[in-house]
C-alpha cells in the first residue's frame, strides 16, 4: 500500500448496523459516515441492498446514497445480494460493490436462502456489470473458520468457495470470521491453505468478530504472515441477525490504538474515530462496546 502499511475497512455504517433493534435515521447515519471520513478512514462500507423485511435497519439505502457527502479518495462500497439489489444500488448512484456468501452450505441457506453454487450463479452477472462499469467489487466469505450450524469449516471449503468468487472476477476476498471462534492457529490453517491454493495476500480482507476476544490476536497473527487488510466497525458493533451467539466486530478504534502502539502506519486518527463510536452509542441507546470505547486511549498513542 503507497500510503499506509496496514489498510482499515470501516464496516461500520452497514454491518454494525444491520443487527441493531434501534432503528437508526439516515440524517445520523449520514453524520456517522461523515465523522468516519474526518477521521481518516479511505473505505466505509456504507449501506445494503437487501430486502428491507430483511434488515429493517438498512430499509433506508437509496436514501442514504443520495445524501452521502462524497469525499475525494474515499470509497464507499455497498452490499448487494443478486441483480435485483444491483438494480436499485446502481439506481441510487453506487460505485463499488460487495457481494457475500459462505463457506458452509447450511449458513448460505440459512443468510441467503441458496446454496453456495446458487449464490456464486447469482453473483455472475453482478460482477460482471460491476467490472463493466469500471466498479471496485469485494466478495465475503462468511463462516469461513466457524460456522452455527455446521461447527468446524475444513480449509478446503474456504478455499474452494474463495477460487469461485475469484473466478468471477471479484478484486477481494472478505475471509470472515462471522462468530468469532477463530484463535491464530485457525488464522495461520486458514491463510496458510488459501496461500497454498496461490491466493495471494493482497486479494484477501480479513473480517475478525470479537465474540470472545481473539480478534486482536488473529490481526496479529495475520500480520506476521504479510496480511496488511482488516475490517473494523467504529464502537465494536455488528453481529449477523443469521449467526446465533455472534457479537460485534473488532472494534475501529481498539484495532487503531494496536497499530499505533506497535508503531504501524494506517492513516486514521483514533480520537476522531471514538468520536464517531460514541456519536453512533448514543444514537443506539448504549454504551460503546469496546475496549477503547471504556476506556480512551493511551498519552502518545496517537501519532
Amino acid at each position: 500500500m503507497a500510503s499506509s502499511e496496514v489498510r482499515i475497512y470501516e464496516v461500520g455504517p452497514r454491518d454494525g448496523l444491520q443487527a441493531e433493534s434501534a432503528i437508526v435515521g439516515t440524517d445520523d447515519k449520514l453524520r456517522f459516515i461523515a465523522l468516519l471520513s474526518d477521521a481518516g478512514l479511505r473505505e466505509i462500507e456504507t449501506t445494503s441492498f437487501v430486502s428491507p423485511t430483511a434488515v429493517p435497519q438498512l430499509a433506508d439505502a437509496e436514501a442514504v446514497l443520495a445524501g452521502l457527502d462524497r469525499r475525494p479518495g474515499v470509497r464507499y462500497p455497498v452490499l448487494v445480494p443478486n441483480s435485483r439489489g444491483m438494480d436499485r444500488a446502481l439506481a441510487a448512484g453506487a460505485d463499488a460493490i460487495c457481494v457475500f456468501t459462505a463457506a458452509t452450505e447450511s449458513y448460505a441457506r440459512h443468510n441467503i436462502n441458496m446454496s453456495i453454487a446458487e449464490s456464486i450463479d447469482a453473483f455472475r452477472p453482478v460482477v460482471a456489470e460491476a467490472r463493466r462499469r469500471g466498479f471496485w467489487t469485494r466478495a465475503y466469505v462468511s463462516t469461513a473458520f466457524g460456522c452455527p450450524y455446521d461447527g468446524e469449516v475444513p480449509e478446503r471449503a474456504v478455499v474452494g468457495v474463495s477460487e469461485s468468487l475469484l473466478e468471477l472476477g471479484v478484486d477481494e476476498l472478505a475471509i470472515s470470521d462471522t462468530l468469532g471462534v477463530a484463535a491464530p492457529s485457525d488464522v495461520r490453517r486458514v491463510l496458510g491453505a488459501l496461500a497454498s491454493a496461490g491466493i495471494a495476500a493482497d486479494a484477501i480482507g480479513l473480517h475478525f468478530h470479537d465474540t470472545r476476544g481473539t480478534a486482536l490476536a488473529n490481526v496479529v497473527a495475520a500480520m506476521t504472515l504479510g496480511y496488511r487488510s482488516f475490517d473494523a466497525s467504529a464502537g465494536g458493533t455488528g453481529g449477523s441477525p443469521f449467526a446465533p451467539g455472534s457479537a460485534g466486530n473488532l472494534a475501529t478504534e481498539d484495532l487503531v490504538y494496536l497499530l499505533d502502539r506497535e508503531g504501524v502506519r494506517h492513516g486514521v486518527d483514533l480520537d476522531a474515530v471514538i468520536a464517531a463510536a460514541r456519536f453512533m452509542a448514543e444514537r443506539l441507546g448504549h454504551p460503546v462496546q469496546s475496549s477503547l470505547g471504556r476506556a480512551g486511549g493511551w498519552p502518545g498513542s496517537v501519532p
